[in-house]
Protein backbone atom coordinates (compact mmCIF):
# COMPACT_ATOMS: atom_id res chain seq x y z
CA UNK A 1 0.00 0.00 0.00
CA UNK A 2 1.20 3.26 -0.77
CA UNK A 3 1.57 6.22 1.22
CA UNK A 4 -1.74 7.89 -0.56
CA UNK A 5 -3.46 4.87 -0.37
CA UNK A 6 -2.45 4.71 3.27
CA UNK A 7 -3.89 8.36 4.06
CA UNK A 8 -7.16 7.84 2.32
CA UNK A 9 -7.79 4.53 4.24
CA UNK A 10 -6.60 6.24 7.25
CA UNK A 11 -9.63 9.46 6.82
CA UNK A 12 -12.33 7.03 5.79
CA UNK A 13 -11.52 4.75 9.10
CA UNK A 14 -11.51 8.18 11.15
CA UNK A 15 -15.10 9.64 8.84
CA UNK A 16 -16.47 5.77 9.65
CA UNK A 17 -15.09 6.14 13.69
CA UNK A 18 -17.62 9.65 13.62
CA UNK A 19 -20.51 8.48 11.94
CA UNK A 20 -20.77 4.92 13.10
CA UNK A 21 -18.30 3.47 14.70
CA UNK A 22 -15.31 1.11 14.15
CA UNK A 23 -15.10 -2.61 15.17
CA UNK A 24 -12.15 -3.54 17.12
CA UNK A 25 -10.25 -5.02 13.56
CA UNK A 26 -10.97 -1.48 12.09
CA UNK A 27 -9.56 0.00 15.74
CA UNK A 28 -6.54 -1.99 15.29
CA UNK A 29 -5.88 -1.17 11.23
CA UNK A 30 -5.98 2.40 11.85
CA UNK A 31 -3.49 2.08 14.58
CA UNK A 32 -1.29 0.06 12.35
CA UNK A 33 -1.67 2.53 9.57
CA UNK A 34 -1.52 6.02 11.47
CA UNK A 35 2.18 4.14 13.75
CA UNK A 36 3.56 3.17 9.42
CA UNK A 37 1.81 6.62 8.56
CA UNK A 38 4.29 8.43 11.32
CA UNK A 39 7.12 6.40 11.13
CA UNK A 40 7.25 7.18 7.38
CA UNK A 41 7.12 10.90 8.14
CA UNK A 42 9.75 11.00 10.67
CA UNK A 43 12.39 8.96 8.38
CA UNK A 44 11.71 11.05 5.85
CA UNK A 45 12.86 14.27 8.40
CA UNK A 46 15.46 13.04 8.97
CA UNK A 47 16.98 11.95 5.89
CA UNK A 48 16.09 15.24 4.82
CA UNK A 49 18.06 16.66 8.74
CA UNK A 50 20.76 14.50 7.60
CA UNK A 51 21.54 16.10 4.91
CA UNK A 52 21.82 19.48 6.12
CA UNK A 53 25.13 21.13 5.70
CA UNK A 54 26.29 24.30 8.49
CA UNK A 55 28.64 26.75 7.68
CA UNK A 56 30.32 27.62 10.94
CA UNK A 57 31.78 31.13 12.09
CA UNK A 58 35.03 29.43 11.41
CA UNK A 59 34.33 28.72 7.69
CA UNK A 60 34.36 25.52 8.03
CA UNK A 61 31.10 23.13 6.39
CA UNK A 62 29.64 20.80 8.88
CA UNK A 63 27.77 18.44 8.06
CA UNK A 64 24.69 17.80 10.65
CA UNK A 65 24.16 14.09 9.99
CA UNK A 66 27.60 13.02 10.01
CA UNK A 67 28.35 15.52 13.29
CA UNK A 68 24.82 13.34 14.74
CA UNK A 69 24.90 10.55 13.49
CA UNK A 70 26.15 8.95 16.93
CA UNK A 71 23.45 10.09 18.77
CA UNK A 72 20.39 7.86 20.15
CA UNK A 73 17.62 7.65 18.14
CA UNK A 74 14.11 8.08 18.96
Amino acid sequence: MDMNERIKRINELYHKSQGEGLTEAEKEEQARLRKEYVASVRANLRGQLENIDMIEKDGTIVNLGEKYANKKRT
